[in-house]
């Protein structure tokens, strides 16, 4: 079960992770905000989504993992 595998991160709650997965999927990317980096590495290693590095403003992309998350097909 997907949240089963997400259980040991506890320091976002699920209407966190929703609402920050939210922002990403309705634009091509989201700006990584200073303040959040933790919270979007977190969800970097759960898979849902990937950060773009190289960017001079470090970017975030919803994974296919992130889309099912939220329930999106």
């Amino acid at each position: 079960m997907l949240l089963d595998r997400y259980s040991i991160y506890n320091v976002m709650d699920r209407s966190e992770i929703i609402a920050l997965l939210e922002v990403i999927n309705q634009q091509v990317s989201s700006s990584v905000l200073g303040g959040r980096d933790d919270d979007y590495e977190e969800l970097e290693s759960m898979g849902l989504i990937t950060i773009d590095r190289d960017a001079v403003q470090w970017a975030a992309t919803i994974t296919p993992a992130g889309i099912a998350y939220l329930g999106h097909d």
